[in-house]
This record gives structure tokens, C-alpha cells and sequence, in this order.
């Protein structure tokens, strides 16, 4: 089997189907991911690439983001890093309305029992310890 890293725009062209000449090639490329003659690799900074786009320039809700972003992560052929931290910072993004860098940076802090530093309150809703940098407590 081929292992290959996947670009945003990939995955951009294979959820949007714009511009269709390009989604076109991506879509002859999945049956060849799904018989398991190729495999894609999964960077959590392509996610978060991804995330960007499609709620800044295609205006998808985080609800279509996180259910679109998850069924893509867990399709056949798909080999993300750390598949389950990137599953709960999307369902995180949605829940609480935050930012997908701020919910991947959360879950990656609770998952070695550490506190974020940051000046954004958003990560009280995160469920992790908030550390203000010096002189900005409250």
C-alpha cells in the first residue's frame, strides 16, 4: 500500500466539489483510497487548514464542520494523527462555540494533565486549567 500526506485543498475539493474540475480528480482518486490500494495521512494542521476555510470562505456552521470533519477522519483509508484528540476538538469547536485551534490546544493539555496559558477566557468553557500570564489575573 501507498502511504501519502493529504493537503487541505484535497480535502477542501472532495467536500465542497468547488471547482469541479478539481473535485472531479479528487473523486477518482477515493475509490483507489477505499480498496485500499493508497492510504491518506492526516496532519492536525491540515484539519485545522480545513476547519479555517470552510468557516471563513464556504461559511459552513461549526456543527457541518465538526459532523463533516469527523465522517471524513474515521472514512476508510484515512490515517489522522491521534484521530482521537482531533474527534474531541472538533466536537468541542461545536459545543462550545470556540475556535478549533483553542479546542485542539485544550484537548491536547488535558491529555497530559496540563494547564493552557493564554489570555482567552474561551478555555474556561474547555474543561482546563487556565493560567493568565503574569499580572493579568483577575
Amino acid at each position: 500500500m501507498v502511504y501519502m500526506w493529504i493537503d487541505a485543498n484535497v480535502i477542501l475539493r472532495f467536500i465542497t466539489g468547488d471547482p469541479p474540475e478539481m473535485a472531479e480528480k479528487v473523486l477518482e482518486l477515493m475509490p483507489r483510497i477505499e480498496n485500499g490500494e493508497m492510504a491518506l495521512r492526516l496532519s492536525h494542521i491540515v484539519v485545522a487548514e480545513v476547519v479555517w476555510v470552510l468557516s471563513s470562505f464556504y461559511k459552513y456552521s461549526k456543527k457541518e464542520i465538526a459532523e463533516t470533519m469527523i465522517t471524513f477522519i474515521n472514512a476508510d483509508g484515512i490515517y489522522p494523527d491521534n484521530p482521537t484528540l482531533l474527534i474531541q476538538a472538533l466536537k468541542d469547536m461545536d459545543d462550545y462555540n470556540v475556535d478549533f485551534a483553542d479546542a485542539y490546544l485544550a484537548a491536547l493539555a488535558r491529555t497530559h494533565l496540563e494547564a493552557v496559558c493564554s489570555f482567552d477566557n474561551d478555555f474556561k468553557k474547555l474543561n482546563v486549567n487556565l493560567v493568565l500570564p503574569p499580572g493579568m489575573e483577575t
